[in-house]
C-alpha cells in the first residue's frame, strides 16, 4: 500500500519538478548535463526574471547619489563621516531583510509562493518612493528598513525557480535568471546617476517643481513604477508552485536504496533550521554564503566610496554620473559573462570547482583598487588627469570591474548548490531562507564595517590610506578557505550514499 502511494506521488504531473537527490551529489561533483532536458516553463521563468530585474534597479539606483544625498541633508558634520552614514543606510536594509526573510519563507509554505512574491514586490515599490521624499537620516533609514523587509521575499523567488526546474535544465535556467541581476545593476546606477537632481541637470523640464525640493525623488519614482509593473505581471503570469500538502508531520523524502540497490520507502518529519545546519554540507554552504555576500557587498560599498573620495583622499574624485557609468560597466561585463560564458562552464566543470574559482578572484579585485588611485595621483594636475593617465585609469577600472563580475558568478552557482543540498522538496524554501539569512546577516554587517574601516584608513592615513584594501584581501582569503568546506561536505555526502549503515533518520544527508 505504501509502495503504491509512493508510485502515485512520483507520477503526479501536477507536482513541481522535484529532483532526485541521489544524483545531486553527482551533479555537484560532476558537470551538469543538458541531454534530454525537461522543457522550461517559459512564462514562469520570464516572470521571475522580470522580478529579478526590478529588484536590483530599486536597490542599486541609490548608489551613485547616496553620498551626495547625505551631504545635501547635512547629516554628516565632516566629509570623512559620509562613508560611515552611507554604510549605516545600507546596513539598515540588510538588517531588516535578515529579520523578515525566514518569516517570508514560512509564510510561503502556508499561503503560497505567489501572494508572498506579489506583496513583497509591491512593498519594495512603495518603500522606494518613500526614500526619495525622505528629509532626515531617520526617514532614510526607515524607508530602507521597509524596503529590506519586503525584499526578504527573495528566498521565496529562489524557491520558485528551483521548483520549476530540475537537474536537466538548470544549467540553462539559472544563468538566464542570474543574468537579470547584472542587467538591473546596469539600469539602476544609470538611472540614479542620470535622474538624480533633475532640477539642476535639466532645468528646462524640472525647474521650480517638486524635484527642486526633493532632488533625488525622480529616480525613486521610476524605480518604484517598474516594481509596481512587476506586480501586475505576477498577477497575470505567475503560477503557484507550492508542493501539495502532505499528511501532518509526515513528508515524502526522495527514494532511498538499501544494500541490494532495492527501492525502499522513506518518510520523515520536515526539517527545521537547526536540523539543516547539522548537515555538514549545508553548514559549509551557509558559512561560505556569508563570506561571499560579505565580500560582494563590501565591494559595492567600497567601490562607490573609493570613486567618490577625492584623489588626495585615496579615491578617484568621480561625480555621480561617472560613478553610475562605472557601475553600468560592471553590470555590462556581468551580463555578457552570464549570457555567453556561464552555461558552457556549468556543463563542462564541477559546480564546487566553479564556485571556488570564482570566489578566488575577490582578493585580486581588492588588491588592484589602490593601484587605480596611484595612477590617478601620478597623472593629476590641479585636479585634472592627462589623456594618457585617463586612458590607463579607465582601462584599470574596466579590468577591475570585469574581474569582480567573474567573482560574482559565484552567486549563480550558489543558488544551484543550495537547491541540490535540500534534503527534500518540502525543505527547499526553508533552506533557501536559511542561506539567505546568512547572506543578509553579512550584508547587515559589511557596509558599516567596511565604511568605518575606509574612513579610519583615510583619516589616520593607515598604510598610506590603503589599510581598507589589506583588510578586505584578508577577508576574501578567509572566504576562499570557507568555500573549500563545501567540497569536503559533498565528498562526505557521496561516501555516505554508498554506506547504508551510516544513514540515520535523515538518510544520506546528515
Amino acid at each position: 500500500m505504501v509502495a503504491g502511494r509512493v508510485q502515485s506521488i512520483s507520477q503526479d504531473e501536477s507536482l513541481p519538478l522535484l529532483h532526485d537527490h541521489r544524483r545531486d551529489v553527482e551533479h555537484t561533483t560532476r558537470p551538469l548535463t543538458t541531454s534530454s532536458a525537461t522543457p522550461l516553463p517559459k512564462a514562469q521563468l520570464t516572470t521571475l526574471c522580470i522580478i529579478r530585474l526590478v529588484d536590483p534597479i530599486a536597490y542599486c539606483q541609490i548608489f551613485p547619489y547616496i553620498n551626495e544625498f547625505i551631504s545635501y541633508l547635512n547629516i554628516a558634520d565632516e566629509p570623512s563621516q559620509i562613508g560611515f552614514y552611507s554604510g549605516l543606510v545600507e546596513s539598515s536594509f540588510a538588517i531588516a531583510q535578515l529579520c523578515s526573510i525566514y518569516q517570508w519563507t514560512k509564510l510561503s509554505n502556508t499561503v503560497g509562493r505567489r501572494p508572498v512574491i506579489m506583496f513583497g514586490t509591491l512593498g519594495v515599490a512603495i518603500a522606494t518612493v518613500y526614500f526619495g521624499i525622505s528629509r532626515s537620516l531617520t526617514e532614510i533609514i526607515l524607508s530602507r528598513c521597509l524596503a529590506g523587509i519586503f525584499a526578504g521575499t527573495i528566498a521565496v523567488i529562489h524557491s520558485v525557480l528551483a521548483e520549476i526546474t530540475d537537474s536537466t535544465n538548470q544549467s540553462l535556467a539559472f544563468p538566464i535568471y542570474g543574468l537579470f541581476w547584472p542587467l538591473g545593476s546596469i539600469l539602476g546606477p544609470l538611472m540614479g546617476g542620470s535622474l538624480s537632481n533633475p532640477a539642476a541637470k535639466y532645468p528646462q523640464y524640472f525647474a521650480n517643481t517638486i524635484f527642486s525640493i526633493h532632488p533625488y525623488l525622480l529616480p525613486c519614482i521610476v524605480a518604484g513604477s517598474l516594481s509596481f509593473g512587476a506586480v501586475i505581471l505576477c498577477w497575470f503570469c505567475l503560477k503557484e508552485t507550492l508542493p501539495p500538502k502532505r499528511p501532518p508531520s509526515i513528508h515524502k523524502v526522495d527514494v532511498m536504496y538499501d544494500e541490494g540497490n532495492e527501492q525502499v520507502d522513506d518518510y520523515r518529519e520536515s526539517m527545521g533550521a537547526k536540523d539543516l545546519l547539522s548537515i555538514s554540507r549545508i553548514r559549509a554552504l551557509s558559512l561560505s554564503s556569508f563570506a561571499l555576500s560579505f565580500n560582494g557587498t563590501a565591494f559595492d560599498v567600497l567601490f562607490v566610496l573609493f570613486c567618490y573620495s577625492p584623489i588626495k583622499g585615496g579615491g578617484l574624485g568621480f561625480s555621480a554620473s561617472q560613478i553610475g557609468f562605472s557601475l553600468a560597466t560592471a553590470g555590462t561585463s556581468s551580463a555578457l559573462i552570464q549570457l555567453f560564458f556561464m552555461p558552457s562552464v556549468l556543463r563542462r566543470y564541477k559546480l564546487v570547482d566553479i564556485y571556488n574559482v570564482c570566489i578566488a578572484f575577490w582578493p585580486i579585485v581588492f588588491a588592484i583598487l589602490p593601484v587605480l588611485n596611484l595612477i590617478a595621483r601620478s597623472g593629476s594636475n590641479h585636479g585634472e588627469l592627462d589623456a594618457q593617465s585617463t586612458s590607463l585609469l579607465w582601462l584599470g577600472i574596466i579590468t577591475t570591474l570585469a574581474l569582480s563580475r567573474v567573482a560574482c558568478l559565484a552567486y549563480s552557482v550558489n543558488m544551484i548548490l543550495v537547491k541540490e543540498a535540500a534534503p527534500n522538496a518540502m525543505d527547499l524554501a526553508t533552506l533557501n531562507g536559511l542561506v539567505q539569512c546568512f547572506m543578509c546577516l553579512s550584508r547587515a554587517i559589511s557596509p558599516a564595517v567596511v565604511g568605518a574601516i575606509f574612513s579610519i584608513s583615510v583619516e589616520y592615513n593607515l598604510l598610506g590610506g590603503y589599510f581598507w584594501s589589506l583588510f578586505m584581501v584578508i577577508c576574501c582569503l578567509v572566504g576562499c578557505v570557507m568555500g573549500k568546506g563545501i567540497s569536503v561536505g559533498a565528498d562526505l555526502q557521496e561516501n555516505q550514499k554508498h554506506e547504508p549503515s551510516t544513514r540515520s533518520m535523515y538518510g544520506a544527508f546528515e
